[in-house]
């Protein structure tokens, strides 16, 4: 299997994965559960890990790149004129690791002048760091990552998200069909569906509720993996994505020809 010298790399991308590693090392040593938990205005949680990953991934790109604008989760956003903007979650996936589910991880993405050209995913407690530049493939831990070719909805394996507030929406029942066609039906979750899906292990990622810290990271691993990567209307991912649609091309169009108008 092809592998990546991570020596090749950009600088940017050398210096995102730097950050990721250096947020797995902090995040990590609190996952135990010795960290305080507050509530946010909008009632989520944010933890001591939280804030002090992000002020370790915004120290390490920001003494690189001080001219690039930064939009972290937990310290809002700074320098709205760059044509370069870093997207961070620092903990995706709080309410688990709270829990001591391990399935939270760290999303750092690069965008450049609204199109989103690189992307870390780093799945600390499952061993998986994953990433992608724009025209260079998409990785997990070295090795190339390559999308599923199966393009037949009955031999399907779907994984869905926050079905809570898809099930509020009047693409209820259009996602009803789909779910009864499908071969297996799976809600892994938070990054690891994504990793999942650019795999090739799985064929398809459907959720809602999301925001662009989350996914921005992922959506260019999936599409460097050979995928589709829209939201639920089929627009690409912009600052003000709401929800997910993600699959290789042919099943993409089937379920985007089923979901379009239905779900916001």
């Amino acid at each position: 299997m092809e592998s990546y010298p991570e020596e090749s790399a950009s600088g940017e991308m050398r210096v995102a994965m730097a950050a990721a590693r250096e947020a797995a090392e902090i995040s990590r040593s609190y996952y135990a559960g010795n960290f305080t938990v507050t509530t946010k205005a909008d009632l989520t949680p944010v933890t001591q890990a939280d804030v002090e990953c992000e002020q370790a991934i915004r120290k390490t790109i920001l003494e690189r790149f001080p001219e690039h604008g930064f939009y972290g989760e937990e310290t809002g956003r700074t320098r709205e004129d760059a044509d370069y903007l870093w997207l961070v979650d620092p903990i995706d996936g709080t309410k688990g690791f709270v829990r001591q589910y391990p399935f939270f991880s760290t999303q750092i993405a690069l965008m450049h002048k609204g199109e989103i050209v690189l992307g870390v995913s780093s799945g600390t407690m499952m061993d998986e760091l994953a990433w992608a530049e724009k025209g260079r493939g998409a990785w997990l831990n070295g090795k190339r990552l390559s999308i599923s070719a199966i393009d037949d909805p009955d031999c399907a394996a779907v994984s869905v998200g926050n079905l809570k507030s898809l099930a509020g929406s009047e693409g209820w029942a259009s996602l009803g069909g789909i779910v009864e066609r499908a071969d297996r039906i799976r809600g892994y979750g938070d990054f690891y569906h994504y990793h999942l899906l650019a795999a090739g292990k799985i064929e398809a990622v459907i959720e809602s509720d999301v925001n662009i810290l989350d996914i921005a990271a992922l959506s260019i691993i999936v599409t460097e993996a050979g995928g589709v990567f829209t939201d639920l209307n089929g627009a690409r991912p912009q600052l003000g994505i709401r929800s997910v649609l993600a699959s290789n091309p042919s099943l993409h169009r089937q379920y985007l020809e089923v979901l379009r108008g239905h779900v916001a």
